[in-house]
């Protein structure tokens, strides 16, 4: 059921997210410390369900875009890591959650906290995740870094219910899932790499300027993430194909094939989506509906838009290794569908 999607931009073929690696390699061997001791509690249950995800392969590029956004206006003190553990910490306490709110099974290749400890133990133990990353973020003792991070935790939570709000509704416009999106993913990623420069002690440009890339970089990166589950590899994204379809999750190559499909196929798409009847079969017809009106190419088009307004964000900024491995990061994200 796997579908190629070709990228006009010859390129991104090459794209790679190892020079950021590479760069914020001594702070990730930090920031991965902080993890393991900040996850760990009498309570044997934390930290077993805490490791279990932490553990599960992801390339927390979140914490390395504060890191590096840290590195790249010259600063050198040890704030960043807390910094960063913290935004690892939110992330990975809004994936225990986001789990149980959807029923999953699966994530990064693996079983589910929830399907091993149970619903309530995922929620708890993603608020302790959440209690020890703002406990960080007071050690640091930065409001301006303290208020990002709290406003971006805000407005996760929001884009969670009101995804609730649009769940399983075919009438759901692509300005009310860009929304979600940006709420619930893109919004995380800019506090990211908005607390690198504010602790480096930048001037507000600059600030803004980290901000709308990482925003942009979320939004591009989540819909690339909604291409892949209707055309990647369950070994690659963690996901079996069909997955958010199975979930009657809307997502954006949904919302343009409804919009672009007959009476018929609108009422197919209801049934499914809305109705849960979403066998093989329907996966099928629901794959070719997706490749009859172009959903997946016109996805990807949204996605390196949202590229290019990150790589603009950074544009006016000296050329450094650090600029150029963050300009890699837009095309890997992106280049994730080959």
């Amino acid at each position: 059921m796997g579908v190629v999607i070709p990228l006009e931009e010859s390129k991104n073929k090459q794209a790679s997210v190892k020079p950021l690696v590479d760069l914020t390699k001594s702070g990730m061997e930090r920031v991965n410390q902080l993890i393991l001791s900040k996850a760990g509690s009498d309570v044997q249950m934390i930290p077993e369900v805490a490791n279990h995800l932490i553990s599960s392969g992801g390339k927390r590029l979140r914490p390395m875009l504060t890191l590096a956004t840290a590195a790249m206006f010259g600063y050198e003190g040890d704030h960043h890591i807390k910094l960063a553990t913290s935004v690892e910490f939110m992330h990975t306490a809004t994936l225990l959650h986001d789990d149980v709110v959807d029923e999953s099974d699966l994530r990064r290749g693996k079983s589910t906290a929830r399907t091993i400890w149970g619903n309530q133990a995922s929620v708890l133990v993603g608020d302790f995740l959440l209690g020890q990353a703002f406990r960080m973020m007071v050690e640091v003792g930065s409001l301006d870094a303290l208020d990002v991070l709290s406003t971006a935790a805000c407005v996760i939570a929001e884009g969670e219910v009101l995804q609730l709000s649009v769940a399983k509704n075919m009438e759901t416009t692509e300005d009310d899932y860009l929304a979600v999106i940006r709420a619930k993913t893109a919004a995380l990623f800019a506090a990211a790499a908005e607390v690198g420069p504010i602790v480096a002690g930048t001037d507000k440009s600059t600030r803004s300027a980290m901000k709308s890339y990482g925003m942009n970089l979320g939004l591009a990166f989540q819909l690339v993430d909604d291409v892949l589950d209707y055309g990647g590899k369950a070994a690659e994204t963690g996901k079996n194909v069909g997955d958010d379809f199975r979930e009657g999750k809307i997502t954006l190559p949904v919302i343009l094939s409804y919009r672009r499909g007959t009476a018929a196929e609108r009422e197919f798409w209801k049934e499914s989506i809305e109705g849960g009847q979403n066998d093989d079969a329907r996966l099928e017809k629901a794959l070719g509906l997706i490749g009859k009106y172009g959903a997946l190419n016109d996805t990807i088009q949204r996605a390196q838009h949202y590229g290019t307004i990150a790589r603009d964000a950074l544009a006016p900024l000296p050329e450094t290794p650090w600029k150029s491995a963050l300009n890699d990061v837009i095309d890997f994200c992106i280049a994730r569908v080959n």
